[in-house]
């Protein structure tokens, strides 16, 4: 997020950006969305799975799925490169293959993955190419990191048919690879926007994430008590 500065002075732009992103494609009125959405989670005794994916910074991917009933945590790394124990100021750079990503620990019988999928698809815009936004290289790829078969065939089968129903004006390019070593990251960047909410990154870039995400999600978040 070495480009929070040049964001934080474009906010305003950037809020522009993201309201006609919201407007640019059909993703949520398509039938592969609604198949993903309704897919009722196993009713099996407790046990926790886990999801890997990469959208962009991982600090929004973090704040949204923290909100889903059944995720149980998120937690926040990088994945999918060369180097060993990358510390973020090295990621940054790009150079070490790494996307900034999350681990997400959930309990399959309240979530299943199909609709994990649904809110990584709606999390961010994975039509772009190595970047999202502001946030430009290859460590804020588009990326699902299957840990199993089934993983990797659902994720597979949803974006093809995400592409064949052109639910967005561009194809998804989302890489969908098996997973790899995943280093935690410093622990400053965990639990950053229930943290930091008040930051400027946090208030124009974040929020209006969160604000869409809850409106799609309304009937999937936890209760809050």
């Amino acid at each position: 997020m070495y480009q929070q500065v040049k964001t934080i002075m474009l906010f305003s732009l950037l809020a522009v950006q993201l309201s006609a992103c919201a407007q640019k494609n059909n993703y949520q009125q398509s039938k592969t969305f609604k198949e993903m959405n309704s897919t009722t989670a196993a009713t099996t005794e407790h046990k926790t799975d886990i999801a890997t994916f990469a959208a962009g910074c991982f600090w929004c991917v973090e704040a949204q799925f923290q909100q889903l009933d059944g995720v149980e945590k998120v937690e926040s790394g990088y994945t999918g490169g060369q180097v060993r124990n990358p510390t973020y100021k090295q990621v940054c750079t790009g150079a070490t293959g790494h996307a900034e990503a999350v681990n997400i620990y959930y309990d399959p019988s309240k979530i299943s993955y199909d609709e994990l999928l649904a809110a990584f698809w709606t999390a961010h815009d994975p039509t772009q190419l190595n970047r999202q936004g502001n946030d430009v290289g290859t460590q804020y790829r588009s990326a699902i990191f299957y840990h199993n078969d089934e993983q990797k065939h659902k994720a597979e089968d949803y974006k093809r048919k995400l592409n064949e129903e052109h639910a967005y004006n561009d194809p998804v390019v989302t890489e969908i690879a098996p997973s790899t070593t995943f280093y935690k990251a410093e622990d400053y960047h965990q639990n950053y926007y229930n943290e930091n909410g008040s930051q400027p990154y946090c208030v124009f870039v974040i929020k209006p994430k969160m604000d869409k995400f809850q409106k799609v999600f309304k009937d999937k978040l936890k209760t809050k008590h």
